[in-house]
């Protein structure tokens, strides 16, 4: 999983201005949403056991666990448009999204692909 400038940015601005000391952002998955999948964000205070954690660009972002084979490969960015503002994830391992962009459906990584990288 890799963050863009921009998503770094937001990541770094969540964990300074946390009401609670914060080491970073979790992102994970949950079933949710039209698609049947959300992705899930949390500021993290203490890491979990199992946690990937990825630093990038100054930002720490812990995966959690059951949505590592679901992340592989995925870039996270930060857009602001005139409508809203938010994370967006370009997942290679979306198989579809509902309408709004708000659930996506997902399959787990191809690891054979992955191990040759």
């Amino acid at each position: 999983m890799t963050l863009t400038d921009a998503a770094a940015e937001r990541v770094n601005e969540l964990v300074e201005n946390s009401d609670k000391p914060a080491l970073g952002l979790r992102v994970g998955i949950k079933k949710g949403g039209c698609a049947g999948m959300e992705y899930a964000m949390d500021l993290v205070e203490e890491a979990k056991p199992g946690d990937d954690v990825i630093e990038d660009k100054g930002a720490k972002i812990f995966v959690d666990p059951s949505a590592v084979l679901f992340l592989l490969g995925t870039e996270m960015d930060f857009e602001v448009t005139k409508f809203r503002s938010g994370f967006v994830f370009k997942n290679p391992n979306e198989v579809s999204a509902c309408g709004c962009g708000e659930s996506v459906s997902l399959q787990a990584a191809d690891l054979s692909v992955h191990a040759r990288s």
